[in-house]
């Protein structure tokens, strides 16, 4: 799946404000200081968007770096695609 670098980001930000929105709904309900509760809500997030984006670091590493637009599947310049004869299409196409 090819994903562009910003909405790579936008897409961990928003995990990583989620998970932050989890964690200070729980640490809220906890009888802790203010600052204990935004510290650790701050870092939560913090990790999460690190976690994330270090992630998606490792998939790319694993693709070798291949993805690219003219490599997608369904592209009509793709000539690697090829219609196997082999293979019955399903019943609905007949």
């Amino acid at each position: 799946m090819y994903v562009t670098m910003r909405a790579a980001l936008v897409r961990n930000a928003v995990v990583s404000v989620f998970n932050g929105g989890i964690t200070l709904a729980i640490l809220l309900i906890a009888p802790l200081g203010l600052a204990a509760v935004i510290a650790n809500t701050l870092l939560v997030a913090a990790s999460t968007l690190v976690m994330t984006t270090a992630g998606d670091g490792v998939v790319y590493f694993l693709q070798g770096g291949r993805a690219s637009v003219e490599s997608l599947p369904g592209r009509p310049n793709n000539r690697s695609i090829q219609r196997r004869d082999d293979v019955d299409p399903p019943s609905r196409y007949r």
